[in-house]
């Protein structure tokens, strides 16, 4: 498997969770991080801001530069990637991390939070990669990454929370859409989800509070299963919607799964979306 080292990585909503997760993975190769993402000052419940994550790059081995960016306001999205492609000499990859959880269904959605989570979702994925469009034909190996789910049409997941549900799959369609769309530019376009819960913040706040880190993995599973993806080389693995296990297994030839999960031993709690 090739390396990261020296490439340029553009990870929105990277100061917690996977995201944090992705950038440390790569920093270790010595890649440069572009840390894009709301979070400038503490939180008082949510751990992490771009600098706190910035300074954990550099000491990872990678370069870091911390852009503050709401990828809901196209100006800021399309300045943070001009900065970053003058900062570190271009973009290599861009990976679509950013996200808003609702779950709750039509009846009960108010307006403000529906258009929330498909702003923050994918219609930043579509924002961020028309930006990132012309750094990206100049690079040499070229990744977009989404963290998004496979599309399952399944009615059971269609009926308990279809505004997130079509935002979350609006990510991946766009992203598989963008794989034969970039193809001639070399551009290589993938989804990844996790097959089973991923112990962030997110997961903490919305599926079960501290509990819900029993039936968790580590965010390592998916840093590792992305770094899989994004070090392939140019077009050779390009449209397709992925999970964790199946990258690890079919990249790395890994399928003891064992050492990502937050309790040893414990039974876990399959993801959103996933049969």
């Amino acid at each position: 498997m090739s390396t990261l080292k020296g490439r340029t990585l553009f990870i929105t909503g990277g100061s917690r969770g996977i995201g944090r997760a992705i950038a440390l993975r790569a920093a270790r190769d010595g890649a440069n991080i572009v840390i894009a993402a709301k979070s400038a000052e503490p939180h008082p419940k949510l751990p992490g801001t771009i600098f706190s994550v910035a300074e954990e790059v550099k000491a990872a081995g990678g370069n870091a530069l911390a852009l503050q960016v709401d990828v809901r306001e196209e100006n800021q999205i399309r300045e943070a990637l001009a900065k970053a492609a003058e900062h570190f000499g271009g973009i290599d990859i861009l990976v679509n991390n950013a996200g808003a959880i609702n779950l709750m269904g039509v009846e009960h959605t108010p307006s403000k939070k529906y258009d929330l989570i498909n702003d923050v979702n994918h219609r930043a994925t579509f924002l961020c990669a028309q930006a990132a469009l012309p750094y990206l034909k100049k690079s040499s190996n070229a990744h977009i990454l989404s963290l998004s789910p496979p599309v399952n049409m399944a009615p059971h997941w269609l009926k308990p929370f279809s505004p997130y549900t079509v935002s979350k799959y609006g990510m991946t369609i766009l992203t598989l859409g963008m794989a034969e769309e970039f193809r001639d530019y070399g551009i290589s376009c993938n989804s990844l989800w996790p097959a089973t819960y991923i112990a962030t913040s997110a997961v903490e706040v919305n599926l079960g509070g501290e509990g819900a880190a029993a039936v968790s993995r580590k965010p390592d599973i998916m840093a590792d299963a992305a770094h899989a993806i994004l070090s392939t080389g140019r077009g050779e693995f390009t449209g397709r919607a992925m999970i964790d296990e199946e990258v690890l297994k079919e990249r790395l030839g890994i399928t003891d799964l064992s050492g990502y999960s937050c309790v040893p031993g414990a039974k876990l709690q399959k993801d959103f979306f996933l049969d």
